[in-house]
């Protein structure tokens, strides 16, 4: 079924302001680290590492977690009678949801942080969830397992292709 016409197609990325202010401030301490101590030669803290150390942290920290959370990106396809989700960079694969397997589903408002404890991959007492941003999404009820909740931007677009991709299968 991989190569049937997707119906609808969402690329989220995050984009929390605070979320960026953190990941974007942790990394400014690092590059500043680096630059006050391996390129001007001055002693950065009360105990300072090596600049082998620093180097290392600072490509892991200063260069890497931003970069790793810029390329983080939540895609959601429907297709006829499925599904497919991938969070990346943690699914190498999408994660397909058969449509026959689903319940019932609805459009939601809801809590990311009461309700999941926050946006990603996310156990809540109300289920699973993939979310990046905003608090709206499609929850998906099935026959034989908990909730699942698929974030959206456009979750009135989102609902409307779940249910005509629930007929054509």
């Amino acid at each position: 079924m991989s190569d049937q016409v997707i119906l609808y197609s969402e690329q989220q990325r995050f984009k929390q302001f605070w979320l960026w202010a953190i990941i974007l401030g942790a990394a400014a301490i690092f590059w500043a680290g680096f630059i006050y101590q391996v390129l001007l030669g001055e002693q950065f803290g009360n105990r300072p590492v090596s600049d082998v150390q620093l180097a290392i942290l600072f490509a892991l920290m200063g260069v890497g977690m931003p970069w790793f959370f810029y390329q983080m990106k939540l895609t959601t396809e429907v297709r006829p009678g499925e599904i497919h989700i991938r969070f990346w960079p943690f699914h190498v694969r999408p994660v397909i949801i058969h449509l026959h397997l689903v319940r019932d589903f609805e459009k939601v408002t809801y809590n990311p942080i009461g309700d999941y404890g926050g946006w990603g991959i996310r156990w809540g007492f109300k289920g699973k969830a993939y979310n990046m941003s905003g608090n709206e999404g499609v929850q998906l009820r099935f026959y034989n397992r908990k909730p699942l909740l698929v974030g959206s931007q456009d979750a009135v677009a989102l609902f409307e292709a779940i249910k005509l991709a629930k007929e054509l299968r």
